[in-house]
């Protein structure tokens, strides 16, 4: 199997490697010091992937970063959907990103509760309080931060929920806790 971490650059600087490096422990049980693979090319934000299988890590990759404008959410029901590891392989999530119709992004529900979107763990308010998935298809390292912080608490969180919150936000090792979303943001249903 092949996995990938993606971390956070800017001005030469990498973020929050504690959390990457703690996943790839997670993942594969070898301890890696991934931050001496890592030297970012320029000072600009960028996104570097780090491709490693079981045994080492394989390559690094260095990307421009372009944060995605999403302006509507499409809900897509699946309950196989699985992706507790950062696969490299994405066939899933990108088949049922495809689904989406003229939506910018999914949020994937699993046995009737919110998971994640294709790109990013989500977290709504709730009763003035921000609640995250506690079985999302994948546990980010920027979800963690933020829980260990308690600025996120997890629970089950309902479609219901998520039509009746007060925000909603994005985050990931990018865009961080991104507030920016609502639920008027929620597409209707895409006629078949």
């Amino acid at each position: 199997m092949i996995f990938f971490e993606t971390i956070k650059c800017k001005n030469y600087n990498t973020f929050n490697i504690s959390y990457h490096k703690a996943r790839v422990v997670r993942t594969i049980g070898l301890n890696i010091n991934i931050e001496e693979y890592i030297y970012p090319p320029n000072k600009n934000k960028m996104k570097c992937n780090i491709i490693y299988d079981e045994n080492e890590i394989l390559f690094v990759e260095y990307k421009k970063y372009d944060k995605k404008v999403i302006k509507s959410f499409y809900l897509i029901y699946d309950n196989d959907i699985k992706y507790d590891k950062k696969f490299l392989n994405r066939n899933n999530i990108n088949t049922l990103y495809e689904k989406r119709g003229d939506c910018d992004e999914i949020i994937i529900v699993k046995n009737k509760l919110i998971t994640d979107t294709s790109i990013a763990n989500i977290a709504i308010k709730y009763n003035q309080r921000w609640i995250t998935p506690a079985k999302p298809l994948h546990k980010g390292t920027t979800r963690q931060r933020l829980i260990e912080s308690k600025q996120l608490y997890e629970k089950d969180i309902s479609v219901d929920m998520l039509k009746n919150s007060e925000k909603i936000a994005l985050l990931n090792a990018m865009i961080g806790f991104d507030k920016n979303y609502n639920k008027d943001m929620i597409c209707p249903k895409i006629k078949t």
